[in-house]
């Protein structure tokens, strides 16, 4: 890990004790929105321009639920996240792939593979998985 990387995960689980390192926790917490918002317009220009070449309306058909679902199921580490997000994508891989065999079956079923696989996964594998304690909470300097 590196000493940003450290230090963000420190500004999520406890703020305090960030500050009362001298690191200005705001600055941190800014820096993850500012990035964390980059990164998420990237996504939505892959997605409105790379895959469809158009924007249109819910064209995202419930993959922000999917990433949230990686995100508790990679435990909110990197690397497990990574291994979730793959494992995700593969699933819808697999459902587009299914979905021009000619086998009989409606293509509906095939599209709803990964949510189901999502709902699974979150159901019976997850365990406790805990998110940073400071998250969604404000920090006030004392």
């Amino acid at each position: 890990m590196t000493r940003l990387g450290l230090r963000m995960r420190a500004v999520g689980e406890d703020p305090a004790v960030v500050d009362s390192l001298g690191v200005d926790v705001f600055h941190l917490r800014y820096l993850g929105v500012i990035v964390g918002g980059i990164l998420a317009g990237m996504g939505g220009a892959q997605l409105s321009l790379g895959d469809l070449s158009q924007f249109v309306e819910r064209m995202s058909a419930g993959r922000g639920f999917i990433a949230l679902a990686a995100l508790i199921f990679g435990k909110w580490t990197p690397h497990g996240t990574l291994a979730a997000c793959l494992l995700f994508g593969m699933a819808e891989a697999l459902a587009e792939h299914l979905q021009g065999r000619a086998i009989g079956v409606p293509s509906q079923v095939f599209l709803m593979i990964p949510f189901a696989l999502t709902m699974v996964v979150l159901a019976g594998w997850v365990g406790r998985a805990v998110p940073p304690a400071a998250d969604g909470k404000p920090y006030e300097k004392e």
